[in-house]
């Protein structure tokens, strides 16, 4: 691994000079940083320890232990496997994405669509590149769950590129709040957009709260920061995180409680 730089940037200013939120301190992880494995009938990038992969300086951010940028081969299957007291969260980047579990769930999400998988007392589930051409990609976090021993549930939403183009869609919501996202059993959120060049989003992290950026794919300023396809950010710390794409742009975010 390559030694990560740390940002930490000051007060930003709006047009007529009056001071606006801090900006948040970030970590900045190239994308040439963070593990990748190819397996023949998958490849992944790793973000936090998984499997073989093992960095004690890298075991996740605030409540989120996994975060996997995951590619399939055309017909490939993860086949069915357990977990327990995770939320299993997948958003679909390319491809048909195909789910099942023990729960008697299954179909296909397309890009922009987001599931989530309350494993709790434990349940099994697989994933499936559904198409025999292309491959799929899809990015898959755990989120540990504000109680244990849940029972097991899935719930998902199929989003448009339309409705993420251009603004922070939130597909990922604290569970009992209002608005839009699958409800998630933490108090967390996560934020998706894709962003035409020279548009902007930004979000602000508030005390106690931590947070990861990731850019799917192009081009963009983060912070002052250029970032181009692959490239993340460790959030640590309360302020603003704003993005501006210099290409058509993907992107995700995930805020956390520590």
């Amino acid at each position: 691994m390559h030694d990560i730089d740390r940002r930490e940037f000051v007060m930003m200013e709006t047009t007529n000079g009056a001071a606006t939120t801090a900006a948040a301190p970030i970590t900045v992880r190239r994308d040439g940083d963070i593990y990748g494995i190819d397996g023949g009938w998958f490849r992944a990038r790793w973000h936090f320890s998984f499997d073989q992969y093992h960095d004690p300086e890298n075991m996740g951010i605030g409540q989120m232990r996994v975060f996997n940028h995951d590619t399939l081969v055309a017909g490939a299957v993860w086949p069915m496997h357990p977990h327990k007291d995770v939320e299993g969260i997948t958003y679909v980047v390319a491809g048909e994405f195909e789910h099942a579990d023990s729960l008697g769930n299954g179909g296909v999400l397309l890009p922009g669509g987001v599931q989530r998988m309350t494993m709790g007392s434990g349940a099994h589930h697989s994933e499936r590149n559904h198409s025999q051409r292309d491959e799929m990609q899809f990015i898959q976090m755990w989120i540990m769950p504000a109680e244990r021993g849940l029972t097991p549930s899935n719930e998902q939403k199929q989003y448009t590129e339309a409705d993420r183009t251009n603004r922070l869609l939130r597909m990922l919501k604290p569970n009992g709040t209002d608005g839009v996202g699958v409800p998630v059993h933490q108090d967390a959120s996560m934020y998706v957009s894709r962003l035409e060049p020279g548009r902007e989003v930004a979000h602000t992290f508030g005390e106690e709260r931590l947070g990861y950026f990731y850019l799917i794919s192009g081009a963009a300023t983060v912070n002052g920061e250029r970032f181009t396809t692959g490239d993340a950010a460790k959030v640590l710390g309360a302020g603003l995180l704003a993005a501006e794409a210099d290409e058509t742009s993907e992107l995700i975010l995930v805020d956390t409680p520590r």
